[in-house]
């Protein structure tokens, strides 16, 4: 599968959304589209609804999540500590 460079898709504006993540020229926030697919959405579904987006601009998504995560550090806290 090749790479999709995806700051060609997503960019951080402070004047919108409060400068979450979104695909250009939409205010939908890459927190949002993941949601969809998080609760069942199909890709078809997310198009359809969102005709503005397409299949490359959904697989930038993913590939920024990505990137992100790699730098992320996720720590698991004992259960009485929460």
């Amino acid at each position: 599968m090749a790479d999709i460079d995806w700051k060609k898709f997503i960019h951080s504006d402070p004047e919108v959304l409060l400068g979450k993540p979104v695909v250009k020229g939409t205010r939908l926030s890459v927190e949002f589209i993941l949601g969809l697919f998080a609760e069942g959405w199909t890709e078809q579904q997310v198009l359809e609804s969102y005709p503005t987006l397409t299949s490359e601009s959904l697989r930038a998504v993913f590939a920024f999540t990505t990137d992100f995560m790699r730098e992320e550090s996720l720590y698991t806290m004992p259960a009485e500590a929460v």
